[in-house]
């Protein structure tokens, strides 16, 4: 029975990256935990960089699946809405590469990890950026610039989630999904 290497490279710098960070992170423990000749791994990468990006890739596919996984048809777009982005930002919160990344940029500033970040980012806002294009063709949701409304929804709900729970009580998932609805959809205004 053939082992797919390439399968057990990426699994090997998957972990090592979840554990150390990208900067501590060498070809040798990667091949080391694959169980492979270091020479194997530049068989499939050139470098540490060009690995680490298909890790990320990967990544932000499986939160992108997670996301749709979480639509139901029989919801309203801002119910779905609310849960795609709701399950996207659970998912960067329980995977451990996530977390390590999110650590080493702010700790560290490794230049890669920070293009990496960012990526993941702009995907994330790509994805509600497609979700209020479809909105607005439907007539869910008044014509505005998608691109904006997606990054002022992403900042707005890591704004509840993470920045709120440094001086208060956390705020539960149907709070956030609440005050999401009052300032982006039905706004502040008192007239009717």
């Amino acid at each position: 029975m053939s082992v797919d290497r390439k399968k057990l490279i990426l699994e090997a710098a998957t972990k090592s990256f979840s554990l150390f960070g990208y900067k501590a992170t060498t070809m040798d423990q990667v091949a080391k935990i694959a169980n492979v000749g270091k020479g194997t791994i530049y068989t499939f990468y050139k470098n540490k960089e060009e690995l680490f990006k298909e890790i990320v890739q990967r990544m932000i596919e499986e939160m992108k699946y997670e996301a749709e996984q979480a639509l139901d048809e029989q919801l309203s777009f801002f119910e779905n809405l609310h849960r795609a982005v709701f399950r996207i930002l659970e998912f960067r919160q329980e995977h451990q590469l996530s977390l390590k990344l999110l650590q080493e940029e702010r700790e560290i500033g490794t230049p890669a990890v920070q293009e990496m970040v960012n990526e993941m980012e702009e995907a994330v806002i790509s994805y509600i950026k497609e979700k209020i294009k479809i909105a607005i063709d439907k007539g869910y949701i008044q014509p505005c610039d998608p691109e904006i409304t997606a990054f002022l929804m992403l900042k707005m709900y890591l704004a509840l989630i993470f920045d709120w729970e440094r001086n208060h009580d956390p705020l539960g998932k149907e709070e956030i999904a609440e005050l999401f609805k009052i300032y982006l959809f039905k706004g502040l205004s008192a007239s009717k």
